[in-house]
């Protein structure tokens, strides 16, 4: 085969397998995914101060009306797409569970080894977003909130941290690790304005005070 011929289609191959890797197609769509940044401080501030503010009901809530978990790609439900995309080193098993890896905790700045170890937190807890808002939701929307990776609204987090959290909002409950504070309340705000969500008066102080602070 001629030199020239040659080097065509090696430049030509690899330039074909660049562009299947840049679709995802080699690793998966989780693979090259980064939990994502949560809007500015001021657009938070902003956003906050259109929020509806109103008392909260949780009556009728089950956590079953929000469908989660959901299949994302192939065998990979929405959990192991998370553990995926914010661990380190994560491999997988031909079903998608994670067998090996590492997980960095932004809520308590603990680091896991053991995917048992950690809980994917919804960040708005589905219980608050229940309480403002979501119960009349349709069933659709409740599981486009449950599952949602475009929104800073799931991450992987030490698993007795997000039973501590429960479903309580910032009046009530910040991560202990006081550095990600900022981005927690401003990931907060953004969630709940994309959904259309409410927040109490105690909730919106605390909200307030913490983005002072940013």
């Amino acid at each position: 085969m001629p030199k020239l011929y040659a080097r065509r289609r090696l430049g030509a191959l690899a330039a074909f397998t660049g562009l299947i890797a840049s679709a995802g197609l080699l690793n998966g769509p989780a693979a090259s995914a980064a939990l994502p940044t949560p809007v500015s401080a001021a657009t938070a501030r902003s956003y906050l101060a259109s929020l509806t503010v109103e008392t909260e009901s949780r009556t009728g809530y089950d956590r079953d009306l929000f469908p989660h978990w959901i299949t994302q790609s192939g065998a990979c439900n929405t959990r192991e797409t998370v553990l995926k995309r914010d661990g380190s080193g994560v491999v997988t098993d031909s079903s998608c569970a994670a067998t090996r890896g590492s997980w960095y905790s932004p809520y308590d700045g603990a680091t896991w080894s053991a995917a048992s170890d950690v809980d994917i937190d919804h960040l708005v807890p589905l219980a608050e977003a229940w309480d403002s808002g979501a119960g009349s939701w349709s069933t659709s929307r409740r599981q486009s909130f449950a599952n949602d990776l475009t929104r800073p609204q799931l991450l992987a987090v030490t698993d007795n941290v997000n039973q501590s959290k429960g479903d309580q909002d910032p009046a009530t409950w910040m991560p202990s690790r006081s550095a990600y504070r900022c981005t927690y309340v401003r990931a907060w705000v953004q969630v709940k304005y994309y959904y259309d969500l409410s927040v109490d008066s105690a909730e919106k102080s605390a909200l307030q005070n913490n983005l002072a602070n940013c």
